[in-house]
């Protein structure tokens, strides 16, 4: 199976991992902040999604094919540890990362994570729904079964941003299968495990007006539970900083020199 990945800048190493249905290109927005402040990055399309090849069965997008995919990019790289910037899917990949191999892990920023233990596994229907509205009906179908939830605020933005996202998947099939397999998969089992985790870690979560399918609670557990990890949240009325790709690389860089202390 094979993987799309861009790398791109020279310095300390930092890999961004998307969420579902998105690409490499919704991590950082398209910014070039890191790679010009001295950083060597790696981002790339989980399998079945945005240029890479789909899983060999429906059901191989589980965290453990998605964590195993990750160590592959790494040793690719040459990275013996790296930075791990991921949001929601791929923050939950990079976190099962840190806590399988934490020595492959310099630090870790975890950007609107979803999953709690303790509440999964959530709403699989509309997963579902979401699943079968792509596969029947392509992206007018998925925007569909999305619906036009959310304050009247966010709507067109969230609107353009879905059609954008879906738009940019080779294999909508495998997609469709993603939708399925991934909200079904614990990336690990208790709370109690996030305090294992000793890299320097920040946490950024969004408010719940503008993008409830992250809830900041969510954010707010892992910041408690992760020893030394910094929670960071836009302020309320504003755009989220998951959405901004100059602030959200900001953030990165900063854990990144807290990791690395100016040496790669």
């Amino acid at each position: 199976m094979r993987l799309y990945v861009e790398r791109s800048g020279e310095g300390a190493p930092v890999v961004l991992l998307h969420g579902l249905t998105a690409t490499h290109r919704y991590v950082v927005m398209g910014s070039r902040s890191l790679q010009r402040a001295g950083h060597d990055v790696v981002a790339y399309d989980a399998r079945g999604h945005g240029a890479s090849d789909p899983a060999d069965s429906p059901e191989a997008y589980e965290y453990s094919d998605l964590a195993s995919d990750l160590l592959g990019v790494l040793d690719e790289a040459g990275f013996e540890r790296a930075v791990l910037a991921g949001a929601s899917m791929g923050a939950h990949t990079a976190v099962r990362l840190a806590l399988e191999h934490p020595e492959r892990v310099a630090g870790l920023v975890i950007v609107t994570p979803a999953y709690d233990p303790e509440d999964w596994p959530g709403n699989l229907a509309r997963w579902d729904a979401l699943s079968d509205g792509l596969r029947t009906g392509g992206v007018d179908g998925f925007v569909e079964a999305y619906g036009d939830e959310g304050p009247e605020k966010w709507k067109a933005t969230l609107q353009t941003v879905l059609r954008q996202r879906l738009s940019a998947h080779e294999h909508q099939d495998a997609l469709a299968d993603a939708l399925r397999t991934v909200p079904r998969s614990r990336p690990f089992e208790t709370r109690e495990e996030l305090r294992a985790i000793a890299c320097p870690t920040v946490v950024v979560a969004d408010r719940d007006e503008p993008d409830p399918g992250h809830p900041l609670a969510v954010g707010e557990l892992y910041a408690s539970l992760i020893p030394g990890a910094r929670l960071v949240v836009e302020d309320e009325g504003s755009s989220p900083i998951a959405w901004q790709g100059g602030q959200l690389s900001r953030v990165i860089a900063g854990v990144a020199e807290e990791a690395f202390g100016g040496t790669t």
